[in-house]
């Protein structure tokens, strides 16, 4: 590959980070996309959700277990599920926006509050492996 020399004049009006537009380089030759490597994308992605489904199917297993009452073995590893329950933001928002068309801005924080006690929040439980 051939080298430009630019004189140290050249190089002093410009900034090192500013090319000057009267200077062309070329761009880098491009290399051809081989079969093996879209062979080995397409192999690492099957692995990939072969992977994922093989940890899905342990954790439940676990859980499973867990569930029934099952013991750990002692060492290094514990493991738990960890339950949390959540309401619905979007019951909120709506709760709000009715308060706010029935007793004017500010003034339906009690509504709001009724209407969340009265949503049931929904269970989740994941598994947690420390």
């Amino acid at each position: 590959m051939a080298t430009t020399n630019i004189a140290p004049s050249v190089v002093r009006l410009y900034s090192p980070t500013r090319i000057p537009p009267s200077l062309q380089f070329p761009a880098p030759a491009a290399q051809p996309i081989t079969q093996l490597e879209l062979s080995a994308i397409l192999s690492l992605s099957n692995r990939a959700r072969q992977l994922e489904e093989q940890i899905t199917e342990a954790e439940q297993s676990i859980r499973a277990r867990l569930g029934a009452g099952s013991d750990v073995e002692e060492g290094e590893r514990s493991v738990g599920l960890k339950e949390s329950f959540r309401r619905n933001v979007s019951w909120r928002e709506v709760s709000e926006r009715l308060a706010d068309r029935l007793y004017g801005n500010g003034k339906g924080d009690g509504y709001c509050e009724r209407v969340l006690r009265s949503t049931r929040p929904s269970r989740s439980v994941s598994l947690t492996i420390l």
